[in-house]
């Protein structure tokens, strides 16, 4: 969806693609972006060597040896070429009348030379001058999925994104956007933006706060330019949706690396966590993290509160997922004595328990007549504001390789209950020894929307920081 008059918006819904610069065998970034022809996009090169030239037009893409000769304006160009060059390019591109470009080239400020920070200067001020969005330099550019616009041959083009994120880093960006898609999560758009010399993070984040295909925004930050424009522009994104972001260098060591990757100053920790606190983001250490959030943002019902009820397999997953959950500030109730009574009726003691945690394998025994009646009881208890459940590979896989529709009547009436209920609701299973079976069947957990987690203490984390956004 477009957010016309943004100063981004031509290049985030490009019709005119053109790499520069590229070079095989692989042709890698006009390979990325074949879909975006294949969707009806005109995806052009712009290449002098003429050893390079065959391999380009036996791709069936048409090559210019001069961006002057390109016949209509460029919404979106992808720059591979030598630092040294990348002046001449650009300014072939304001000429062109492009909108926008990412230059993939690096060696600039963040290598300290006194060469490389000429350049990066003299780059930051002819697109200032000319009004040029840059995108970087020292960076992997835009992932539009719906476009077929790609930064990376495995990033899925899809129309299902919810996400945008930005990354100041190419390789978290296209980590994200894998792991995200491995976990039933998909990008709307994405931003990778190095540098940052002309476009900074609140460009890009001002734009996907008004874009209507984004529900939720992510970002991986090392630094920012301009840190009164960027606190307005997350408080106001904050108020619109939620905002997860993922700070690097919040150690001494690695701020001290932030500066040799983008160039970057890594703004002092207790600052920007007062920062992030004003806003109302919600803020995470790794990729792990970033990606649980995300799932219970957009998979789970918002939590009303923090009482949880925890339904495990055994006694002594009953006592760690309990311990998980409080470690992360959650509380683990008493039922209510209407509960316990109908709890009563049915539950097998005999090494079980009915208490909260649940150790309930004994009473369920593979029926999902059991299972939906726990959930039911439970999701009706008042003390319980959210619900999450262990499932066992360690016990459970051996029936579901054996029986494959007993594994597809679990997760429906998990599915069933997540549909009816107001009620967070998230599922664990650890891979314990089954790690590529546990692998193989979670797209089925994700394809019902069902939030799935490897562990209690990432399920916790995750449902811990989704409270506080809530009661922020």
């Amino acid at each position: 969806m477009a957010v016309p008059g943004h100063r981004l918006d031509r290049m985030f819904n490009p019709e005119v693609v053109a790499v520069v610069g590229d070079k095989g065998p692989m042709y890698m970034w006009l390979q990325n972006n074949m879909p975006f022809k294949e969707k009806g996009g005109r995806l052009y090169s712009v290449q002098l060597d003429e050893k390079e030239i065959p391999g380009i037009e036996a791709l069936g893409i048409q090559n210019f040896r001069s961006m002057a000769d390109i016949p209509e304006p460029i919404d979106y160009a992808i720059v591979a070429v030598p630092r040294q060059v990348s002046p001449y390019v650009l300014k072939d591109l304001i000429a062109n009348g492009a909108h926008g470009a990412a230059f993939f080239t690096s060696g600039f400020a963040e290598t300290g030379e006194e060469l490389g920070i000429k350049l990066q200067d003299q780059l930051t001020a002819m697109a200032r001058e000319a009004n040029f969005n840059l995108v970087g330099p020292n960076c992997m550019g835009l992932y539009l999925p719906r476009s077929g616009v790609r930064f990376n041959a495995d990033a899925p083009v899809t129309d299902e994104g919810k996400i945008g994120f930005l990354s100041q880093s190419g390789t978290h960006g296209i980590m994200f956007s894998l792991v995200s898609a491995a976990n039933g999560l998909y990008v709307s758009r994405c931003a990778s933006f190095g540098n940052a010399v002309v476009l900074d993070v609140a460009d890009y984040l001002e734009y996907l706060m008004l874009d209507g295909e984004t529900e939720i925004i992510g970002m991986y930050v090392e630094g920012v330019k301009d840190g009164r424009r960027f606190f307005e522009v997350l408080r106001e994104a904050c108020k619109r949706k939620p905002v997860v972001v993922w700070k690097g260098g919040q150690t001494e060591a690695g701020a001290r690396a932030t500066m040799s990757h983008t160039g970057s100053l890594a703004a002092p920790q207790a600052v920007w966590d007062g920062m992030m606190r004003q806003c109302g983001a919600i803020t995470t250490n790794n990729l792990d993290e970033t990606i649980d959030t995300m799932k219970l943002l957009l998979n789970s019902k918002r939590p009303k509160g923090n009482g949880m009820a925890l339904m495990a397999q055994t006694g002594g997953q009953s006592v760690s997922i309990t311990d998980a959950f409080a470690k992360s500030g959650l509380r683990v109730p008493r039922f209510s004595d209407a509960t316990y009574a109908e709890l009563g009726e049915f539950f097998n003691i005999v090494g079980g328990s009915y208490q909260n945690p649940l150790d309930m394998a004994g009473t369920i025994q593979g029926s999902m007549d059991t299972l939906d009646r726990i959930l039911r009881i439970l999701d009706a208890d008042p003390n319980v504001d959210a619900m999450a459940m262990e499932l066992s590979a360690m016990f459970a896989a051996r029936q579901w390789k054996k029986a494959p529709d007993s594994l597809d009547k679990t997760i429906d009436t998990l599915a069933a209950h997540q549909a009816r209920s107001p009620k967070p609701f998230l599922v664990i299973l650890h891979p314990a020894h089954e790690a590529e079976y546990v692998a193989s069947i979670a797209p089925k957990f994700h394809a019902k929307g069902i939030p799935l987690f490897p562990s209690f203490e990432r399920a916790a984390a995750a449902m811990q920081r989704v409270l506080a956004f809530e009661n922020r």
